[in-house]
């Protein structure tokens, strides 16, 4: 029993090693990546307001308002000139004292970058929600599941089927379908709204066979399958812009690590051995250039998400992208920090899942001091 468990004892000093080392390392991934976060939110911030000047226009709607509002009301019609203006000046200082705006634009940014932070978005200026809520949480969190969907269905498909093709195309090096694909590679140059437009041209125009915008049919059908069904129509679309514009770089650059791979010493000896071939592509070739691949596929994600404001606004689709095109052009500026704030975190999401997922799948990655 002793020697069992004096043969354990290194090895699970060893795993809590490692455990440790991982927690350090994630630790100040975390902290790195919120410091990111809080530097371009608050770059956002003092943009979206332009350095404080958004506040004298404020302060012209804020006096409009309360004029319009003090006039066309009958109650007040019997007062003088005199009391109009008095009861006017109460109500614009009780709406600057309520918005903060007698202090310093640098000590509201600070406390703007902490509710931002913490998700305190506030109330929208000018925007509210389908279901009339003025809350920017609540405006931010009903468009979120759509871009979600559709480009977590794009990622999702663009990453497995460029994987395998270009795993089958290695195996076919200077193939006709290879050199295709080559000389499409220069295609994904274009980004996905580019080619958004020629295919509601093509599909919607010229040959109506699918919906050239929105998310769902109006009024919906009623039903989840119809429901279903409806959502799938919309999306092929975007979907099929998006797979288009990202496939064909994709295949090019992993069928590119993969023959790097398949030509090294220690694949030649496994074919050498006669191991079968799916073997060898699996465990030899797939396994060593997989953190590789997910790190172009995570890349190209950050990329994708900066490119969402086009593409929804295209295809029309009720996402962040469209919100935040939207919140511009009202100039709602706490639904265009909420929006930014939203994109920062899922960016950030992304980046560290990256780092994570790249330290676990690399052995030569050195994650804390120490051993490699």
């Amino acid at each position: 029993m002793s020697r069992e468990t004096a043969t354990r004892s290194p090895a699970g000093r060893g795993l809590m090693r490692d455990l440790r080392r991982l927690s350090i390392y994630t630790v100040k991934r975390l902290l790195a990546l919120f410091v990111t976060v809080l530097v371009g939110v608050y770059l956002t911030i003092v943009i979206a307001n332009m350095g404080g000047q958004v506040d004298e226009l404020r302060m012209v709607q804020i006096r409009s308002e309360a004029a319009e509002s003090v006039r066309a009301n009958p109650d007040f019609q019997g007062m003088s000139s005199e009391e109009r203006n008095q009861l006017i000046q109460r109500r614009v200082a009780l709406e600057v004292e309520r918005l903060r705006l007698d202090e310093p634009f640098i000590l509201r940014s600070v406390d703007y970058l902490q509710q931002a932070i913490s998700l305190n978005l506030g109330r929208a200026e000018q925007m509210h929600s389908d279901r009339g809520s003025r809350q920017v949480y609540d405006i931010i969190v009903e468009r979120l599941p759509a871009t979600l969907l559709l480009f977590g269905t794009a990622n999702l498909l663009v990453f497995f089927v460029s994987v395998f093709s270009a795993l089958s195309l290695s195996r076919r090096y200077g193939s006709l379908l290879d050199r295709c694909v080559i000389a499409l590679a220069p295609s994904s140059a274009a980004p996905g709204w580019f080619y958004g437009i020629f295919l509601i041209l093509l599909f919607a125009f010229v040959m109506p066979v699918l919906p050239a915008s929105g998310m769902v049919a109006a009024p919906p059908p009623e039903g989840i399958w119809a429901y279903a069904a409806s959502v799938l129509r919309h999306m092929l679309l975007p979907l099929t812009a998006m797979f288009v514009s990202q496939l064909f770089v994709s295949i090019y650059s992993w069928r590119t690590f993969f023959l790097i791979h398949s030509s090294e010493d220690y694949v030649e000896m496994a074919r050498a051995k006669g191991l079968p071939s799916n073997l060898i592509e699996r465990r030899y070739i797939l396994r060593p250039t997989l953190a590789p691949i997910i790190t172009s596929f995570l890349l190209m994600l950050v990329g994708l998400w900066s490119g969402a404001i086009i593409l929804e606004q295209v295809f029309n689709w009720p996402g962040l992208g469209s919100l935040l095109f939207q919140a511009i052009g009202h100039r709602d500026t706490p639904v265009i920090i909420g929006s930014v704030v939203i994109f920062a975190y899922l960016l950030a999401m992304t980046v560290f899942l990256l780092d994570i997922l790249y330290a676990l799948l690399d052995p030569r990655i050195r994650i804390e001091g120490g051993e490699r």
